[in-house]
C-alpha cells in the first residue's frame, strides 16, 4: 500500500473493538496498542522497504508511514528538529483520531532520523505514545563520537525498543548501550549481527520487522 502522505495508510481487521473498528489488540509493557505510526529516515522516504516490511510483519495491527513536508515538497535535506517534531506530533494525533483511538494507545518511531524525532517529540512533551521503536538510532555522526544525540533521552519514558547494527558508523554497541541507560522507560536493545548503518541487505529488513513484531507481543 502507498504512504499515508500525513493521513493513514493502514488497515485494522480482527480483535478488540476500538472507535467503532476492530483492531489487533496488541500491548507493550501492558499498554493497550491500537497500531504504529512511523517515520523514515533523513534520506529516504515512508516507502521504504523497512517500513513496508515492518507493516507486514505486524499485521494486523494498523500502520501509518508518513513522509515528512521537506520529503513531499521534493526537497533533498531535511528540516531541523523545531519544524520536524510538530510534524510528528501532527501525524500522530491524526492517526489516532482516524483509528478512533488516542496516541496514548500508538506506538511511534522509524528510521535513523525518523525514529530520533519521534524520540524528541515524546521527550518534549509534543506527544504521548505507548511505546517507541527506535531503528538504527543515530546516536551521532560518523567518525564524530563527541557530538551525541543524547540529551533529551531521559525524557523518553515509555517503553523502547533499539534495533541497530552492531557494525554502525553512527554508534557502536557500547556507544548505544550507554546511551539505552539514560533511557527512563524500560529498554529493549535487539542487534543485528553484521548490520551497518542503512540495515540495507536483504535480510536485514525482515530481521528488524520480526524483531519488532515480536516485541510487540510481549
Amino acid at each position: 500500500p502507498p504512504a499515508d502522505r500525513m493521513a493513514v495508510g493502514g488497515r485494522a481487521v480482527g480483535g478488540r473493538a476500538v472507535g467503532g473498528r476492530a483492531v489487533d489488540g496488541r500491548a507493550v509493557d501492558g499498554r493497550a496498542v491500537d497500531g504504529m505510526v512511523l517515520f523514515p529516515g533523513a534520506g529516504s522516504g515512508a516507502d521504504h522497504a523497512s517500513l513496508l516490511t515492518i507493516e507486514a510483519a505486524v499485521d494486523p495491527l494498523p500502520v501509518s508511514r508518513v513522509d515528512f513536508a521537506y520529503r513531499l515538497e521534493g526537497r533533498r535535506f531535511p528540516d531541523r528538529a523545531p519544524k520536524l517534531i510538530p510534524e510528528v506530533a501532527t501525524a500522530v494525533e491524526r492517526a489516532a483520531a482516524q483509528w478512533g483511538s488516542d496516541p496514548s494507545r500508538l506506538v511511534i518511531g522509524g528510521r535513523s532520523m525518523g525514529g530520533r524525532m519521534a524520540s524528541m517529540a515524546l521527550a518534549e512533551g509534543a506527544i504521548d505514545a505507548a511505546g517507541l521503536v527506535l531503528v538504527s538510532y543515530p546516536l551521532h555522526p560518523p567518525k564524530r563520537p563527541d557530538r551525541l544525540r543524547i540529551d533529551h533521552l531521559g525524557g523518553v519514558a515509555v517503553p523502547t525498543l533499539f534495533v541497530s547494527g552492531d557494525r554502525d558508523a553512527f554508534g557502536t554497541p557500547d556507544e548505544l548501550e550507554a546511551a539505552h541507560a539514560l533511557v527512563t522507560g524500560p529498554v529493549t536493545a535487539e542487534w543485528i549481527t553484521g548490520g551497518r548503518h542503512e540495515l540495507s541487505r536483504v535480510a536485514d529488513n525482515a530481521d528488524v520487522a520480526a524483531r519488532v513484531a515480536a516485541w510487540l507481543e510481549r
